[in-house]
């Protein structure tokens, strides 16, 4: 299964990358796991994934950690206030 992943604001500045596409490995079924997943590649992307009102969107739908994530799906993750 292969996503889209989108990280905005101080969370892309924090993991150097606006967005990357991956295969999801084996267990990584839900935007929470994800996450975790993510987190799991270092300092800079525990800290960047770690805020505990991290924002988290799939295909362009605010969700929660247990929101299912589909072949081809879009998740997002941004901090709880951005500027405009």
């Amino acid at each position: 299964m292969v996503i889209n992943v989108k990280f905005f604001a101080s969370v892309r500045e924090a993991v150097g990358a606006s967005s990357e596409s991956m295969a999801l490995p084996a267990g990584v079924a839900t935007v929470g796991a994800l996450r975790e997943h993510l987190a799991a590649r270092g300092e800079q992307w525990r800290e960047a994934l770690g805020h505990p009102a991290l924002r988290m969107a799939c295909n362009q739908v605010m969700c929660g950690a247990d929101t299912a994530i589909a072949d081809g799906a879009e998740v997002a993750f941004f901090p709880p206030v951005t500027g405009g």
